[in-house]
């Protein structure tokens, strides 16, 4: 941007283009959140205030952000923040950014548990703790533990808890799958899924950016879901339920690994866009 003036509306046209030229996918969108964010203002404001010419010191706090979008930062670290059934949520890069896809794994939690009926949760790979914080909230009577390797996304989780009024329903905990001192009626979990080999085929804002941890399960994606299977026989009994986010593809993949197991197959449902998202076991 030059030193000449510039209105809301031509920075949001030039930054328009200039994510277009560079291949990045909703080049708009991008620009318009990334404005908004640097003007403190939502996106309605902006076309509220398209011709108003932006100050010296506007147009410095919207260049920096631009420059990270450049890079293929996405955009979601740049806010800091995404939102989630309904809900924002804190987000840095030592958790994954939660998607849409994985709403389809809450809805049928949301569908499965009863509100009024006192159950025992856990979600595995908490992450952001966008899981374990929406079914607190949606889940009154709910008993709610939290797992995750890493230390540094169990902080963001518990702050996300705080800041939405559950952080007492929520008990988090270090641990690499399940709580090894609980017993729980449903285990739900979004775990890493990616195969080795397919890390670098994933989109730059994805494999450049997000904790490769909370995405690569070995060598065919599936490593963390056999695992998750058998530390879950201690940790449930007869009628407990298991619902896991699956990758593209992998659905009929994981309904193998399955077979002689203690759980059997209740479902497999699609998400948004018809692709097979979540599967749904029960404990035999």
């Amino acid at each position: 941007m030059s030193s000449r003036t510039w209105t809301i509306r031509e920075v949001l046209e030039w930054a328009t283009e200039d994510f277009r030229t560079r291949g990045i996918d909703s080049p708009r969108l991008d620009a318009e959140l990334i404005v908004a964010e640097a003007l403190g203002v939502d996106r309605i404001a902006l076309y509220l205030d398209l011709n108003r010419p932006l100050l010296e010191s506007e147009r410095k706090a919207i260049r920096p952000l631009v420059a990270r979008r450049r890079e293929r930062e996405p955009v979601a670290y740049i806010l800091g923040h995404r939102d989630f059934f309904g809900r924002r949520f804190r987000v840095t890069r030592d958790v994954l950014i939660p998607r849409p896809d994985t709403e389809t794994l809450v809805e049928r939690a949301l569908a499965l548990i009863p509100r009024d009926q006192a159950c025992r949760i856990a979600d595995v790979g908490t992450g952001s703790g966008a899981i374990a914080v929406t079914l607190a909230a949606e889940l009154p009577l709910a008993t709610i533990t939290a797992t995750d390797i890493s230390e540094a996304a169990l902080r963001i989780a518990s702050e996300n808890a705080e800041a939405l009024g559950i952080g007492d329903r929520i008990r988090f905990q270090q641990a690499d799958l399940l709580a090894s001192d609980e017993q729980y009626d449903f285990i739900v979990s979004n775990p890493p899924y990616v195969a080795k080999g397919e890390l670098e085929t994933l989109q730059a804002e994805v494999r450049s950016y997000e904790p490769q941890a909370a995405l690569v399960a070995g060598e065919d994606g599936l490593e963390t879901i056999r695992a998750l299977l058998q530390a879950a026989e201690a940790a449930t009994s007869s009628g407990a339920h298991m619902l896991v986010e699956v990758g593209a593809g992998q659905a009929a993949r994981a309904l193998e690994i399955v077979h002689g197991s203690p759980w059997c197959v209740e479902a497999v449902y699609p998400d948004l866009n018809r692709v097979e998202r979540v599967v749904h076991l029960r404990r035999t």
